[in-house]
């Protein structure tokens, strides 16, 4: 079984790469995030002709989340129960099904702006929140993951030069402390190996030539339970993706399992 999960950056802009890539890359689960389009602009027709079942929670702001699926989607839950709101909103930020053996949560965590920024404070209630949601499936007996992106850099091997980072977010410690909590109900950091360079950075800037240059972050993450991680295979960051014309600035984080 081969799950993927992938920050597509609008997927109405990356719709036409979106089915090409599942169909090369014979992805039967994608989590997506930052959909960037309301329900209604969901493109499920096109998704169910190519064989892909799927569900949304999204309001058209910019953030949005998705399960993509070919072995179906059960017991489809939209939301964080218990998560904060952000001036008055409950986000679009989680979503969660049952893909045939899998239990799986796609997640697209508040990114925190700044480190004095009220959305900061807010991205760490949202984790603990997280956190106290998945904790049950976490140390359950069912393959089960969180996928998506964290925003986060678990540590400082997964950014390009840490001294660029000081006093921003992503890295602070307050932020990895939250990740290492979520690890805590039971979840293990399934790193990818990457197809080019040393670290399996998931994200580069479209400014800078960030790409071309490899200054990257890991902070598109998978965390599964032991049974899902005792049955991965094999795991890499498609950063093929990431090139070229409309491409997103995040690449797809691929895991295969033995399910």
């Amino acid at each position: 079984m081969r799950i993927a999960t992938w920050n597509v950056n609008s997927i109405t802009a990356r719709l036409p790469r979106l089915l090409a890539w599942l169909e090369s890359s014979g992805t039967d689960v994608l989590c997506v995030q930052e959909t960037k389009c309301t329900a209604e602009q969901f493109p499920t027709d096109a998704l169910r002709e190519v064989g892909y079942e799927s569900s949304v929670h999204a309001t058209g702001r910019w953030n949005g989340v998705a399960l993509v699926s070919r072995t179906g989607l059960a017991d489809v839950v939209h939301g964080l129960s218990g998560g904060p709101e952000y001036e008055g909103v409950a986000e679009p930020r989680a979503i969660s099904a049952t893909c045939g053996p899998v239990r799986v949560w796609s997640v697209y965590v508040p990114n925190g702006r700044e480190v004095a920024h009220e959305h900061y404070a807010y991205k760490l209630r949202w984790l603990e929140a997280l956190r106290a949601a998945v904790a049950e499936d976490a140390s359950g007996p069912r393959p089960f993951a969180v996928l998506g992106d964290y925003n986060i850099a678990p540590t400082d091997d997964d950014v390009f030069d840490p001294a660029v980072f000081e006093g921003a977010t992503h890295v602070t410690e307050p932020e990895r402390a939250a990740l290492a909590a979520l690890r805590d109900t039971g979840l293990t950091d399934v790193v990818p190996r990457p197809l080019k360079y040393d670290h399996p950075f998931t994200y580069w800037d479209y400014r800078q030539l960030a790409f071309p240059k490899n200054r990257g972050m890991r902070i598109d993450l998978v965390y599964g339970n032991k049974p899902f991680a005792d049955a991965v295979k094999d795991g890499y960051v498609d950063r093929e993706e990431r090139k070229g014309k409309g491409a997103s600035d995040h690449a797809p984080v691929v895991v295969d399992l033995d399910v």
